[in-house]
């Protein structure tokens, strides 16, 4: 149970307990009486899982694929997205791929130079893995 540090109106730090409320903790001011409850904390999700999500959002890959790779809720991407005012990707002639790949797959991946040709792609690191993206140009035919 999370305790108050000071009273959130006149800021004294004595206050006893003063009942509960929608299951949380009442607490009452001895100085002046008010009767507040102490704010629930969420759950945080660390900092490197909301960078990485974001750079992927703007590398073109889907929310439930994001979800998908960092096993973070996609409604938590879409929650960040809004947060940082990060504009949507405009739709481009080319669709990412992606793979995850340990460090000995990645050396092996890029030493081979016949997928470089017609795409573009970055490397990010993903915990102790690595992932590659690359965009693929769409062919038009005409």
């Amino acid at each position: 149970m999370a305790s108050p540090t000071s009273c959130p109106k006149c800021d004294h730090d004595q206050f006893v307990r003063a009942g509960v409320v929608q299951k949380r903790q009442r607490w009452r001011c001895k100085h002046c009486g008010y009767h507040f409850t102490v704010n629930k904390l969420g759950k945080r999700v660390d900092p490197y899982y909301v960078v990485k999500a974001l750079q992927l959002h703007l590398e073109g890959i889907s929310l439930r694929e994001i979800e998908r790779i960092l096993g973070v809720s996609h409604t938590a991407v879409a929650g960040w997205i809004k947060q940082y005012h990060i504009k949507a990707p405009e739709q481009r002639d080319y669709r990412p791929t992606y793979k995850v790949l340990d460090h000995a797959e990645l050396q092996a991946y890029v030493a081979d130079r016949s997928h470089v040709t017609g795409a573009g792609m970055m490397i990010t690191e993903l915990g102790d893995k690595f992932m590659v993206i690359r965009w693929e140009r769409f062919r038009h035919d005409r």
